[in-house]
């Protein structure tokens, strides 16, 4: 039996420029995103029949992979030439849909567990190239490249998107004491509204080719390596403040990513003494993140009063738990 887990991502800022409608034209894109101690896990076992077994919110038990109704195991299996007499499941800290990159996670993990089923070594890298490959150029998903690399490499990172396809994945942090810090600043609430990512970040892509909004995902783009020098140069107090300008800028490049509630959350938040935040994912609901220092932590508490998600850094990306 094989046991894979992989971290979701808390994205901060940047999203939407690693969409390919935008670094393809603008040169670049950049994003910075943090793999955070939440996981998918996928274990993959060999199966008694001469079938394909998968276990997730469904269970499928059928003949061929062309029969799976689950696209990315379907697409997965097909690619990694895997045709039968294995049993898929998969459980996880968080459900999908709620703006911490799931499908990413998903799309790394299992793959990363039929490598190991295959006896493949392969590296982060390929396996971040390889669901990138699986997500958007054969299920045609209208999403970027930031969370299969978050997902993949783990740890808090600067991410470039070349115009030529080639990501550079820049390691922000490895001081523990700084990292702390950081991690003690960031607070995540459940907003609730689970929402399908598709139409958002399809009206998205579109809206990039306008120039109004595309000079909105440059200035994106940009606050994203002012947020790198702020991080590496421990400047931790400027987080809140480029956070807070990245998520006005994010609520321009599409209707639903943000409504008046959400709106009304937000504002409670900096009301209470919080410096900035941003909703997390393509928007419309899920959870909301704010930079605040520990002495208004409470204060941001009680002025919201939701379900929080306590979060840590994770430091080493997908990741093999157990093989036997």
């Amino acid at each position: 039996m094989i046991l894979v887990k992989t971290p979701f991502r808390v994205s901060l800022v940047g999203g939407g420029t690693d969409l390919p409608a935008f670094y393809s034209k603008n040169g670049h894109g950049a994003v910075v995103s943090a793999a955070i101690n939440k996981y998918m896990y996928v274990m993959i076992h060999p199966y008694f029949h001469d079938k394909l077994r998968v276990k997730y919110s469904q269970t499928e038990d059928v003949d061929s992979i062309e029969e799976l109704k689950h696209p990315i195991v379907r697409e997965g299996l097909r690619m990694m030439k895997v045709t039968s007499g294995v049993e898929i499941a998969s459980i996880a800290d968080i459900p999908a849909g709620l703006g911490l990159g799931s499908s990413s996670s998903f799309t790394v993990c299992l793959l990363h567990a039929l490598h190991v089923y295959l006896g493949n070594y392969v590296t982060k890298e390929s396996l971040a190239q390889e669901a990138c490959h699986i997500e958007i150029d054969r299920l045609q998903e209208p999403i970027g490249k930031q969370d299969q690399y978050a997902a993949s490499c783990g740890g808090l990172n600067f991410i470039r998107f070349n115009a030529d396809g080639s990501v550079e994945v820049e390691r922000l942090m490895n001081n523990k004491d700084l990292m702390a810090d950081l991690t003690r600043r960031l607070l995540v609430f459940y907003i609730g509204r689970p929402r399908a990512a598709r139409d958002i970040l399809t009206e998205q892509r579109n809206a990039i080719a306008v120039d109004a909004t595309f000079r909105v995902a440059q200035r994106m783009a940009d606050l994203a390596d002012e947020m790198r020098r702020a991080i590496t140069g421990g400047e931790l107090g400027l987080v809140g403040k480029i956070l807070d300008e990245g998520w006005r800028l994010k609520k321009g490049l599409a209707t639903g990513i943000a409504t008046a509630d959400i709106d009304a959350l937000y504002e409670a938040g900096l009301a209470a003494g919080a410096s900035g935040g941003k909703l997390l994912g393509a928007g419309g609901g899920g959870f909301m993140l704010f930079y605040c220092e520990p002495e208004f932590q409470s204060a941001v508490r009680r002025a919201l009063g939701l379900r929080e998600l306590s979060i840590e850094i994770d430091r080493e990306g997908s990741k093999v738990i157990y093989h036997d």
